[in-house]
């Protein structure tokens, strides 16, 4: 899943976009709202969260432009106001949830994932086609009731074709995804992927569910062609 973090303060958001990072999000970085906005209406998130006190735009405006373009991304306020009013104005506003600073990571963590439960993109907790069972929460991956020992990227891959089943997805539109913003590799690190993937999730069995579709990109289907 990916994850844009809107915070000018830079030790807070490296050591929020390292936690997220190790708990297996893609995490996109704007240290101003100007930069936030832009990089929120032209990628796709599954989460924002968002800073109050930023250069150049307000994160309150921030906020109020993202919900006129998209009224479904979760929107996490992360701030040092704690006024009473501060917090209404953003919850009738848009936002989903807020955090006061100082906060502790692991606050931080169950809130984001609580979001992520509620976002718009099938949220159940446990995800499947066919025998292939993806479980968001714990991040555990089985198949024919085996686990599957992933790397974070894989997982990120596997959870987003899954998510999509049935959706042919281009390299780009898995790059811009699965890898961070600020990634400028060329998109064949995507096929590296999909191989790797394929080798856990796939090739143990007899049914294959990762299709390649030439020119275009990959999809999950169940009873996918070798």
């Amino acid at each position: 899943m990916r994850i844009l973090l809107v915070e000018d303060e830079e030790k807070v958001s490296s050591f929020v976009a390292r936690g997220l990072s190790a708990e297996r999000f893609a995490v996109d970085v704007a240290l101003d709202g100007q930069s936030g906005l832009d990089l929120a209406t032209t990628y796709h998130y599954d989460l924002v969260i968002l800073d109050l006190m930023l250069p150049k735009l307000d994160g309150s405006e921030v906020l109020r432009r993202i919900r006129t373009q998209n009224t479904h991304v979760p929107v996490l306020i992360l701030t040092a106001r704690d006024a009473v009013a501060d917090k209404v104005g953003n919850f009738e506003a848009g936002a989903d949830d807020y955090l006061t600073k100082p906060f502790a990571f692991a606050e931080l963590l169950v809130r984001t994932k609580a979001l992520l439960r509620r976002g718009p993109v099938t949220r159940d907790s446990v995800v499947r086609v066919a025998d292939l069972e993806l479980d968001r929460l714990s991040q555990q991956v089985k198949r024919a009731g085996q686990r599957i020992e992933l790397t974070s990227k894989e997982y990120s891959l596997l959870e987003y074709l899954v998510s999509n089943a049935g959706r042919v997805l281009s390299r780009t539109m898995i790059i811009e995804h699965v890898w961070d913003q600020s990634f400028d590799g060329v998109t064949n690190i995507v096929d590296v992927y999909v191989r790797h993937l394929r080798s856990k999730v796939d090739d143990p069995y007899v049914q294959k569910l990762i299709r390649t579709v030439r020119g275009v990109g990959y999809t999950v289907t169940k009873g996918a062609p070798s």
